[in-house]
């Protein structure tokens, strides 16, 4: 007898389905074991999916849970962090601030992120410390991946490098990076010390690029030689890559082949004033591709509020996506590639794995990712929320 049958429902494509739930895993959906389920569950025609993912946030710059704070213009990076640093003082703690977007992102469905925290000679490792409070405390619940993030640099920034291994040491997986030519001005002495410290500690890359037009690409082939000769494939991703959108289809293609072969993963928030990847050219290629929100309310934008769904549809509606199978690629950003690039296991609506999902108010993934629905349930092990309260509009059984 299984525990809990959650009946009435549709997969992405809008086919029936049910999901059978024994000790908090799903389990084979077989008539004769569904007629003997202790509850049922209907979910009245409603979309399930497994939680979200969210493939790059940055918890220790938010400003949710604090006060507005309008956004103070820079000409330069360098400017920008300056910016960043005096707004970052004047906020309420880094932890509660964390917490604060964690909670706001946990509400819309997320269970996974890969967060980037500064870590380097301006900031040492006060900002990892805070992060790794607030993540504690969503110990279970949401699983925070942590990068270990050169924000001010590696070469240009002298003690970073070491502050970087330190940190792995104390509790990051992710070794990262940033624009190693045009910031750093020496990109084969960053990464150096990047896949150095990577080979070290046993731990994965995800590199910030925002380098331009050619010089992006130079440095993508870059980083795919060196993940290639180190045997780093499935372990190394480039977040933004803005070149892969600024240069013509057929250089496009040659990087994604050379990315592709080499196992680089590539991220991307569909950033509202910049060109971004192809997302389409990059996966027909064999590049995983996988999605975050980036910066949420902080001194880089004033936009975000946590919601994968909503990045889903940002990403389709920057791509161009119209068909049902565009949009599922969107929605696929945001849950399953973003879980592969976390190596999260027992995810997904398979037999065998932890009975956690989403029941979501919509005919299908296309229209979910088209709309981005409110109306959503979190059930947590096979269990609906404890508040009570069941799916919206949904019939229960016993």
């Amino acid at each position: 007898m299984i525990d809990r049958l959650f009946d009435n429902a549709v997969d992405i494509h809008g086919s029936p389905t049910r999901l059978a739930v024994q000790d908090g895993r799903f389990v084979d959906a077989d008539p004769a074991a569904c007629a003997t389920a202790r509850e049922t569950v209907d979910l009245g025609g409603r979309l399930v999916l497994p939680g979200f993912i969210d493939g790059h946030i940055h918890l220790d710059k938010s400003f949710v849970g604090d006060a507005w704070r309008p956004h103070v213009p820079a000409d330069t990076l360098r400017g920008r962090l300056a910016a960043e640093k005096k707004l970052i003082a004047q906020a309420r703690p880094m932890a509660e601030r964390a917490d604060a977007l964690i909670a706001q992102a946990a509400a819309f469905g997320t269970i996974a992120m890969r967060c980037h925290v500064d870590v380097d000679a301006t900031t040492g490792l006060s900002h990892l410390h805070a992060v790794t409070e607030a993540r504690d405390k969503w110990r279970g619940l949401v699983d925070i991946e942590i990068v270990a993030f050169p924000q001010a640099g590696v070469m240009s920034c002298p003690g970073s490098a070491d502050l970087l291994d330190a940190a792995m040491q104390e509790g990051a997986q992710v070794v990262g990076g940033i624009d190693p030519t045009t910031f750093d001005g020496d990109a084969d002495g960053q990464l150096d010390v990047v896949f150095g410290i990577a080979g070290k500690r046993d731990a994965k890359i995800d590199i910030h690029l925002h380098e331009p037009g050619l010089q992006g690409i130079e440095q993508l082939l870059r980083i795919a030689a060196r993940t290639r000769a180190l045997g780093m494939a499935g372990r190394v991703a480039v977040s933004h890559a803005y070149a892969l959108g600024e240069v013509p289809p057929d250089v496009a293609g040659r990087t994604a082949a050379a990315l592709a072969e080499a196992g680089v993963a590539i991220m991307t928030n569909a950033p509202g004033d910049r060109p971004f990847p192809p997302v389409l050219r990059l996966r027909r290629a064999g590049v995983r591709v996988f999605a975050g929100n980036d910066n949420i309310r902080d001194a880089w934008w004033p936009y975000g509020n946590g919601d994968m769904l909503q990045r889903a549809n940002l990403v389709g509606y920057r791509s161009g996506f119209y068909t049902d199978d565009d949009l599922l690629v969107a929605l696929d950003m945001a849950t399953e590639a973003g879980a592969a690039v976390l190596g999260k296991r027992d995810y997904g609506l398979r037999a065998g794995n932890e009975a956690t999902f989403l029941v979501i108010d919509a005919p299908n993934g296309a229209a979910a990712v088209a709309g981005v629905p409110g109306n959503r349930t979190l059930v947590r092990k096979g269990e609906l929320p404890r508040d009570g309260a069941a799916v919206p509009g949904a019939g229960r059984t016993a």
